[in-house]
């Protein structure tokens, strides 16, 4: 092989391997167009991301400071509660002994005779028909009635 052959050649292998860069730097470029493409949709979605943040951080803070609140309202609540619980049972106590007195009061007052004893519906009604006319106990129902 002559010197000038082998000089082409070697051209030919150097032209050879241009086409092939050029036409790698025009895939790695159409590459570079869809990731610059992406960067901004990847920087629109950042930031309607932070945005996001901002809006669900400023929601927990209000929801905190609403648990707060109502935190000590039901505080408040729960100690209201304890003390009308403690005065109902002290009420109910109370009553019961109020209760318990009458019942000895009147026990005491049916021994001595100074009380009839308690007469049922029943019984008040036979001895309101025995003692009025007939008329009258007609007359009273129906103003019951009425």
């Amino acid at each position: 092989m002559s010197g000038s052959s082998l000089g082409l050649l070697i051209e030919s292998l150097v032209a050879v391997l241009l086409l092939v860069t050029i036409g790698y730097c025009v895939v790695l470029n159409r590459r570079l167009k869809r990731l610059r493409a992406d960067e901004s949709s990847l920087r629109e979605t950042i930031a309607e991301l932070v945005r996001a943040t901002s809006i669900a951080e400023q929601a927990i803070e209000g929801l905190k400071g609403t648990v707060v609140e109502c935190d000590r309202d039901l505080t408040n609540k729960l100690r209201q509660a304890d003390r009308f619980s403690r005065s109902i049972e002290k009420q109910v106590e109370l009553g019961g002994k109020v209760l318990s007195r009458l019942s000895r009061i009147t026990e005491l007052a049916r021994g001595h005779g100074l009380v009839e004893p308690a007469r049922t519906p029943a019984t008040a009604r036979a001895t309101a028909r025995e003692g009025a006319p007939a008329g009258q106990t007609v007359a009273k129902a129906a103003g019951r009635a009425a």
